[in-house]
């Protein structure tokens, strides 16, 4: 009897245990996301982007002289502010358990570009940003073409905006040079 007593009570502890690392379980144990797989890395990665961007701007305010480096910065935090509270009402909506950690190269370029200083840190700050952006937009262009409707349009509605961001990195960083 204790026996089956203890089973009953371990089991289902088990399988909470066992499915924590299930990136298709959501909040509640006992349900799925209801996006696929593609579109719960997506989501997850453009919010890990997104707030490295933060971040890094943040940094940016702090560090650089360069006018439009620190409109640049201004205008990503911003946009990457609004662009994650958006994907996180998408993640909400679709059940998906929340990762807020940086993943650990996104921490090492933070880092890295927080020990730089004047022209050195304002030539890495927007190498770096041409580099993430150019991710970013490959990113989000391939999610037009998702199969999830929320996914898709969230995608599209931000893509010009990434596009924009790119382009004006380029711009500045071909100015430093």
């Amino acid at each position: 009897m204790k026996t089956k007593l203890l089973l009953a009570l371990l089991v289902p502890a088990l399988y909470v245990v066992s499915s924590c690392d299930d990136p298709k379980k959501a909040n509640n144990y006992n349900q799925e996301t209801t996006v696929n797989q593609s579109s719960l890395n997506f989501i997850n990665t453009a919010i890990d982007g997104g707030r490295t961007e933060v971040k890094l701007a943040n940094v940016a305010t702090q560090v650089s002289q360069n006018p439009r480096i620190l409109h640049f910065a201004k205008m990503m935090i911003t946009d990457h502010t609004k662009g994650i509270e958006e994907l996180k009402a998408l993640r909400k909506k679709a059940l998906i358990n929340p990762n807020d950690v940086l993943n650990s190269e996104h921490r090492k370029l933070i880092d890295s570009l927080s020990k730089l200083s004047g022209t050195e840190f304002d030539k890495a700050y927007m190498q770096a940003m041409v580099s993430d952006h150019e991710k970013a937009v490959d990113l989000f262009r391939e999610e037009t073409q998702e199969r999830e409707a929320s996914v898709q349009t969230l995608a599209r509605k931000t893509l010009p905006t990434l596009e924009m961001h790119l382009d004006s990195a380029k711009a500045i960083d071909a100015a430093l040079k």
